[in-house]
């Protein structure tokens, strides 16, 4: 049996990212990890970087500024941490 943070490395993604998918989706953050990992597989960074920026949109609109904050830095490691896919770049 695979623990929790067997499966994170696996998945390329941080607990924090899994966790703001887990709040996106209103799921278990088990399900949203392999969700992410789905969606990571198949060319959808902008999928997940949309479901940060919807995340910290609503932090915001909540004035929970903290929340918000913490958000930004998950968003701004995913960035650096998952460029786009260069097909991707090229199409653009």
């Amino acid at each position: 049996m695979l623990t929790y943070e067997e499966c994170l490395e696996l998945s390329d993604l941080t607990a924090d990212e899994v966790d703001a998918i887990a709040e996106h989706e209103h799921m278990d953050p088990m399900i949203a990890m392999a969700l992410g990992h789905y969606i990571l597989t198949h060319d959808g960074d902008q999928k997940i970087r949309k479901i940060i920026m919807d995340d910290i949109e609503k932090a915001q609109r909540d004035r929970n500024y903290a929340h918000a904050e913490v958000l930004q830095k998950v968003l701004q490691h995913f960035i650096a941490t998952h460029p786009e896919h260069k097909d991707q770049q090229a199409a653009a």
